[in-house]
């Protein structure tokens, strides 16, 4: 679907025509949540519009210290689409935030960091344009519950697809039974996959906000769905995913239920990725494709995904920043985490789609996951491609076509096969001695603050809790 406004007049127009009393401007943080201010539709101006809206920094988590508070969300009035749940008609407009006091963009705006990585697009002369194509994976469960105590620490999810529910008692309706065990859910039909029509509606939805919706499917998972988006731009991509990601939460929560973009939510069975499907154009021409090559792949297109890999912790720790996002990556759950390509190949990091001819050629890192900020990871992973381009390649094993999920760790070892970090603290100190790369869209101070950020939010909190299993395994030593 195409855009519902260009430009601040037909905004006002557009605004008029569906009788909108509120404009919700929503900006993104460092963890690429949404946050939002509303305005009474008959307070918004178009002075504001093109100048932007005053807010408070210093109460964003690691955004601005309170003597330097005041910022201004600048809208993108072409954004603007109608919020579906609102009780009063209300228009959504995405914001980039800027700094008053250094008259720019602001430096920790992910969606102006984006907007930097498509300027160094540009500045190389590589391309003219970057296509991302993401694959939210999520989670839908009944109930969940967390205690976070000093001396209790413990979570619990529900889904009525859960193999653990098959005692369950539902009462007079009785316990059906039909439900798809532990990676049993890749495409059953009604009843083991019950979620039919809450998709059906989610899918509608996305339509309504813009997006332009392919398909709907169960996944290999208890309680696992997704719903496929056309790709775009990389700032359309990544806007499209906070409206994914909303949309689906909120149809979820009208229904009585409740959806997760968490990437291991259960132990023992596969976890939710983020699949982010690339390829750069110049001149209308795929500067990936090149046909009668393996896979029909360029040498653009592996230099590219070499410096992917070559700089394989500093980019995970923005495509996979959390603890639990390396609790995914592990051996057993179709986990992409062996730094290879191959053709239509899952079990590699990097899979070459199938398609035909060039408008269909492009790589998908399949090792990305949604609680990553889509801005800043399609950012990272482009910045980290272009490197690659810009060095002429760096290493790159492969391809490889057999099932790498069968190798040991010994066998990846033996044929020089590199791996994903293993953990959230290996990606964050490796991102501490590599990344002089990412200069064109973050200073060296960004990334420090970033690394201290999610030490501190994300890895020594998780470090420092003891789990179940450890209570199982050292309680009676």
């Amino acid at each position: 679907m195409g855009k519902f406004v260009n430009g601040v007049d037909e905004f006002f127009t557009f605004c008029e025509e569906n009788e909108v009393e509120f404009v919700d401007f929503r900006f993104t943080d460092i963890k690429g949540a949404w946050h939002h201010i509303s305005y009474r539709m008959s307070a918004v101006t178009a002075g504001q519009l093109e100048g932007g809206l005053p807010f408070d920094g210093s109460s964003i988590e690691n955004w601005q210290p309170i003597n330097e508070s005041d910022m201004l969300l600048k809208p993108d009035v072409d954004s603007a689409f109608l919020d579906p749940f609102t009780a009063d008609s209300t228009v959504i407009v995405i914001c980039d935030v800027y700094d008053i006091y250094k008259n720019e963009a602001y430096a920790k705006c992910p969606r102006s960091i984006a907007k930097k990585a498509l300027k160094a697009l540009d500045e190389a002369g590589v391309a003219d344009e970057a296509f991302f194509g993401p694959e939210n994976e999520f989670f839908i469960f009944d109930d969940v519950k967390i205690v976070d105590n000093d001396n209790h620490q413990s979570f619990k999810v529900e889904t009525d697809e859960g193999h653990w529910a098959d005692n369950a008692d539902y009462g007079e309706m009785g316990n059906m039974g039909h439900r798809p065990r532990i990676k049993g859910g890749y495409f059953p039909v009604q009843p083991i996959d019950p979620a039919v029509d809450l998709r059906a509606e989610m899918m509608q939805v996305l339509e309504d906000v813009g997006l332009e919706v392919m398909l709907g499917h169960h996944e290999v998972a208890q309680g696992q769905h997704e719903i496929g988006i056309v790709f775009s731009d990389i700032i359309t991509a990544a806007d499209n995913v906070q409206k994914y990601k909303y949309v689906v939460k909120m149809v979820a929560h009208l229904n009585g239920k409740t959806a997760t973009f968490m990437p291991k939510p259960i132990y023992n069975d596969n976890g939710n990725g983020m699949h982010v499907h690339q390829s750069l154009w110049k001149d209308g021409k795929n500067l990936f494709y090149k046909e009668g090559e393996y896979a029909n792949l360029s040498k653009t297109a592996l230099d590219y995904l070499s410096g992917i890999f070559a700089h394989k912790e500093a980019v995970a720790s923005f495509t996979n920043p959390s603890t639990n996002s390396f609790k995914r990556l592990l051996p057993g759950f179709e986990a992409p985490r062996i730094l290879t390509y191959s053709s239509q190949n899952r079990s590699a990091a990097c899979r070459i789609p199938y398609g035909a001819g060039e408008m269909a050629t492009r790589i998908e890192t399949r090792f990305p996951d949604s609680v990553a900020c889509p801005y800043l990871a399609f950012a990272v992973l482009m910045i980290a491609g272009l490197d690659g381009i810009k060095q002429g390649g760096y290493d790159l094993v492969g391809p490889f076509n057999e099932d790498l999920f069968e190798l040991t760790r010994e066998e990846i070892a033996e044929r020089g096969i590199p791996e994903l970090p293993n953990t959230f603290r290996d990606a964050l100190e490796g991102l501490e001695k590599d990344y002089d790369f990412l200069a064109p869209i973050m200073s060296p101070e960004y990334v420090q603050e970033y690394v201290d950020y999610m030490f501190d939010r994300h890895v020594i909190p998780v470090e420092g809790r003891p789990t179940a299993f450890e209570y199982i395994s050292t309680y009676s030593c």
